[in-house]
């Protein structure tokens, strides 16, 4: 199933972020796609919040540590594999500990490692239209991401309009 939005601004992206943040449990997965400056981190940067992560963590992609964690109501491991050649890479760092941890993750440039993610992860493609306007699809397949789709589309309403 699919679900497309519109964010007219970087606040958009934020709270939409936050939305999806709100309702993580440990071992869900969001895969993140999109160009160069898609809004990928701006949109972790809402997850991180709706997870109770403190303002004074500021959220950064790790391009060059590979991986951050944030302490919040979960863990949250936010994984950018931008410089990974595909799926080894990945493997050859452990990286099962994270994707069935305790924690939630968010992984920037998913399609590299598409491979190795859980076909129940939550996949959001983020489109650059503009200086702050963005083309955002969700979707899943799994059975946990409806509860995250039927908050997203009740709260999206009421928080963008």
């Amino acid at each position: 199933m699919n679900l497309t939005l519109i964010s007219n601004s970087i606040g958009d992206t934020i709270n939409l972020g936050s939305i999806i943040g709100e309702n993580l449990n440990g071992g869900d997965i969001i895969a993140l796609t999109g160009e160069l400056g898609s809004g990928k981190t701006c949109i972790t940067r809402g997850i991180a919040r709706g997870m109770g992560i403190s303002e004074e963590f500021y959220i950064t992609s790790p391009t060059f540590t590979l991986i951050n964690e944030y302490p919040g109501r979960i863990p949250l491991y936010h994984l950018d594999v931008y410089r990974l050649s595909g799926s080894k890479d990945l493997e050859d760092l452990g990286y099962e500990e994270y994707f069935y941890g305790k924690g939630a993750i968010v992984i920037e440039w998913a399609e590299k490692i598409r491979d190795i993610i859980p076909p129940d992860s939550i996949f959001i493609y983020l489109k650059y239209l503009g200086e702050k306007k963005r083309e955002i699809e969700i979707s899943y397949e799994g059975d946990n991401a409806p509860r995250i789709i039927k908050s997203v589309n009740e709260e999206v309403f009421s928080r963008w309009h």
